[in-house]
């Protein structure tokens, strides 16, 4: 399973959502610490396993937002 993250770049630090989900979001001060909130209420909103590995890959970035493709772990 690929799904789609998002990170925009605010003034006050980063957002990162998992647009497919609602509610699945998170907010930062730095853009890695968003991204890992956002893995981490992903895995509990999909009821999986906190060990389970999800694979994050930058694919584009448009000014402020920057698109990452999660993929699963089979």
């Amino acid at each position: 399973m690929v799904l789609d993250l998002h990170v925009t770049h605010t003034d006050d630090g980063f957002t990162a959502e998992v647009p497919s989900i609602k509610g699945c979001e998170s907010w930062a001060q730095n853009e890695d610490e968003a991204i890992d909130k956002t893995v981490q209420l992903l895995k509990y909103f999909l009821q999986s396993s906190p060990d389970k590995k999800i694979i994050v890959d930058r694919a584009r970035r448009e000014h402020a937002l920057t698109v990452y493709k999660l993929i699963f772990d089979k």
